[in-house]
């Protein structure tokens, strides 16, 4: 019998031209319907990705998130460009299909059909294990609820890209933003797509030092918070 929650999930074409999924379950999209790559890169890779690496070539990335795997595949495509070592945790408790996932044109779309077997096992790669994709980059996928994650601080970075607060409001709350600064390293980053005033304040609370920057196509701003 097919799981409901799969069942639930359609693809569809963003405005950039990139696919995207949309979660009948939960009444929402994994990118912008703007457009999934050109969000992803503004805010994933432009504003953390790019900004964390200025300070060091080794960073180790949690993604609260996992969704299509476009935010590790984009990330592993620029270390390859900048010659940057990472070692990338990425957390999802509803995980795409094998079958679906292969419907998805980002290889295309970032011209990078070379690669097209990297994003194919970026999602083959079974969940719990640490595992190379380049002698650079390592990935380990976890497949739990994101309240269920338990972590010392390690990570230099964290792509935060979780369904919206009125979707997993307890995600967007004071504790799991302290639960983020707990388990980064001292210079640590967050970004994400969200640039609600709550979630700011609760960034706050929690420690961060925290931005508001220019938002993707469709939104006016996103969120950059730092662990000072």
């Amino acid at each position: 019998m097919q799981d409901k929650s799969v069942a639930m999930l359609k693809i569809f074409e963003t405005q950039d031209g990139s696919s995207t999924v949309l979660s009948e379950q939960f009444g929402v999209s994994y990118h912008s319907k703007y457009g999934a790559v050109q969000e992803s890169r503004h805010v994933f890779i432009e504003a953390g990705l790019f900004y964390r690496a200025i300070a060091q070539k080794a960073l180790k990335v949690l993604e609260i998130g996992f969704g299509t795997g476009l935010n590790v595949f984009l990330t592993y495509l620029e270390a390859q460009r900048l010659g940057l070592d990472i070692d990338f945790v990425a957390i999802e408790n509803y995980p795409l299909s094998l079958e679906m996932a292969a419907l998805l044109n980002y290889p295309q779309m970032l011209q990078a059909d070379g690669q097209s077997t990297v994003f194919q096992k970026i999602h083959a790669i079974p969940w719990g294990e640490r595992q190379a994709l380049s002698a650079f980059f390592h990935l380990k996928k976890l497949e739990m609820p994101f309240e269920e994650l338990a972590l010392p601080a390690q990570f230099d970075l964290i792509y935060f890209d979780a369904f919206a607060p009125d979707v997993q409001p307890e995600l967007w709350d004071q504790p799991f933003a302290q639960k983020m600064y707990d388990v980064l390293n001292p210079g640590g980053v967050l970004v994400t797509y969200c640039a609600k005033g709550a979630y700011k304040r609760a960034l706050k609370a929690a420690g961060f030092a925290v931005e508001a920057l220019k938002g993707p196509p469709g939104k006016r701003e996103m969120t950059r918070a730092i662990k000072s």
